[in-house]
């Protein structure tokens, strides 16, 4: 059985965001450490979906990234929060950044047009048993015309029994899609898994 770590969870707060100097001082180190921590919070599914599974650490690193570019100081902060705090999984979920990545513009547009609904269409397996995603509510996932957004994010809710057998890993998880469309399938690697089981409570 996996051993879950006691890991900070959120919400991130003022208090935590460091002052850009000190931040410019360490953000080549940071990036380097971050980079390792998305690495094994990562999956393609099929030709043209990543996901990747967010918590306390990728939020703070994407809030000080935005501040640090952006260059919008004290007045910017309250935004990032708002904006990357949901993303942070509260004990009972896993929650995803999925992008579909397709190189050529033209190409693209149509598998997107393609793929329209698709937030609809995620979902999570523990052995027999399926976790549909939860779609942002707050945002065009799709558009009118039927155009998917090339950015989803998605959460998996699991109750008691899910999280045990997710953390103990004896079955199978498997991550991706439903869509008519774009039905693949993806199993998670055993590093991942325990990886990701950090962001559940017991």
């Amino acid at each position: 059985m996996t051993e879950v770590q006691n890991i900070k969870r959120g919400p991130i707060t003022r208090a935590d965001i460091m002052p850009m100097p000190e931040y410019s001082a360490i953000r080549r180190d940071q990036r380097r450490r971050i980079s390792e921590t998305k690495r094994l919070r990562r999956l393609d599914v099929g030709p043209y979906s990543t996901f990747y599974f967010e918590n306390y650490d990728t939020m703070w690193h994407q809030i000080h990234e935005m501040l640090f570019v952006e260059k919008g100081g004290e007045a910017q902060i309250q935004d990032e929060l708002d904006a990357y705090n949901p993303l942070i999984p509260n004990g009972d979920e896993l929650v995803a950044t999925v992008m579909i990545e397709v190189p050529d513009a033209k190409r693209r547009t149509a598998v997107l047009h393609m793929v329209g609904g698709i937030e609809n269409h995620i979902i999570l397996s523990i052995g027999a048993d399926t976790v549909r995603g939860v779609p942002d509510a707050d945002r065009e996932n799709t558009s009118p015309e039927g155009k998917a957004s090339s950015v989803q994010f998605v959460r998996f809710p699991l109750n008691a029994d899910q999280k045990k057998r997710f953390v103990a890993g004896t079955e199978p998880v498997m991550l991706g899609f439903d869509h008519a469309r774009y039905g693949h399938l993806a199993m998670l690697p055993a590093a991942m898994r325990q990886t990701l089981s950090n962001d559940l409570t017991l």
